[in-house]
């Protein structure tokens, strides 16, 4: 089976700009800020990035689990990193792309030149799809910001005014962890599957990892392609530390003035079968300008009966005490009624689950 981690969170946060979108267009101020804003059904809505929410994950496993991440290469105007998931564990879980050529060398390490005397290359791209995916963080009602100024006034003479926009929210946002593709790599050559060179697959079979079947793609010969997986306790490791992870993660622009606590206040983990992320729409707007954000409790009924023959092992859901807690009876009342249901605490949860995916992982 082909298993995904399906996690949904809850942030709840209070005077922050998480994210900014760089000069704001609207503000009277020439130093002013915005922060990032969409709109749906003529209401506004704060956001912080993918990238963003990826980047302060990255940071997390780095500070709290000793990754040791992978160098950041710039050449004009790209940017690559190492590209070698056997060596890192960023590159294996994020995944990357890097298009590069290397001198082709003989067997004494000295570079092959051509007829005009030319060094010799070959083409080592190799791509990953990042078996994390995440939405953007966005907030479950309508937002209005608020333009607040401040004043750099420490120097002589006039002072400096600049603003940014603020706001306070609850947050929601999506993360889907492939199982079976952490620690596991192709390199036949298709975009996103021409994972390793030849000299990284060589070194990674010298430290103990395996050749198995890519039931799912055949070459011109008929046969599977072969696919290269390291050892179960470094993909156990790997997976564990990244869900772990979200117990320590920290971020966000503004930190010095508007610092924020953005670890989840409530979170659901679960394993599927299944890419699709059932978890969408558990958190809506209540109220008449749906300006209240309350928990979706028959939303998540619903799932868990439409999702039973695709849902592996124990529901865990997360809840910080002081967070939405008109929804605790409700909860208590959930994890009676489906057995598969856990309600504990945010760390209890992620900690519990980590046991459970560890016992999933082939």
């Amino acid at each position: 089976m082909n298993l995904k981690t399906q996690g949904f969170i809850l942030l709840d946060v209070d005077v922050v700009a998480l994210n900014n979108a760089g000069k704001s267009t609207s503000s009277n101020f020439d130093n002013a800020v915005a922060t990032k804003k969409i709109y749906k059904n003529g209401r506004t809505y704060t956001y912080v990035s993918g990238q963003a929410w990826r980047y302060w994950w990255r940071e997390a496993l780095k500070l709290n689990h000793g990754w040791e991440l992978s160098p950041v290469t710039r050449e004009a105007k790209i940017a690559f990193t190492d590209a070698n998931p056997i060596a890192y564990a960023d590159d294996d879980v994020f995944g990357y792309m890097k298009a590069a050529k290397d001198v082709v060398r003989d067997e004494e390490g000295n570079p092959v030149l051509d007829k005009k005397g030319k060094e010799q290359k070959e083409n080592v791209t190799v791509t990953r799809v990042s078996p994390l995916k995440n939405s953007v963080i966005v907030s479950v009602t309508g937002v209005s910001t608020v333009e607040n100024w401040s004043s750099m006034a420490r120097q002589e003479g006039d002072s400096v005014p600049y603003s940014k926009e603020e706001y306070s929210a609850i947050m929601k946002g999506m993360f889907s962890l492939d199982l079976a593709q952490v620690g596991t790599f192709a390199n036949y050559n298709k975009t996103g599957f021409k994972n390793l060179t030849d000299e990284q697959k060589t070194a990674a079979l010298e430290k103990g990892a395996s050749e198995i079947e890519d039931t799912f793609v055949k070459n011109k010969f008929g046969e599977f392609q072969k696919l290269i997986r390291l050892e179960k306790s470094i993909r156990q490791k790997r997976i564990v530390e990244t869900i772990s992870a979200l117990k320590t993660i920290s971020g966000g622009a503004m930190q010095t003035n508007n610092m924020a606590d953005v670890t989840p206040k409530f979170i659901i983990l679960a394993t599927t079968t299944s890419g699709n992320h059932p978890f969408s729409h558990i958190a809506v707007g209540e109220g008449q300008r749906s300006e209240k954000t309350v928990l979706n409790i028959v939303g998540i009924k619903e799932v868990l009966n439409d999702y039973k023959n695709q849902i592996i092992g124990t529901v865990f859901i997360g809840k910080r005490s002081g967070f939405l807690d008109e929804h605790n009876d409700e909860l208590t009342k959930l994890a009676t009624e489906f057995t598969n249901v856990k309600v504990l605490t945010i760390n209890q949860a992620i900690d519990q689950y980590c046991e459970q995916v560890k016992t999933q992982l082939l």
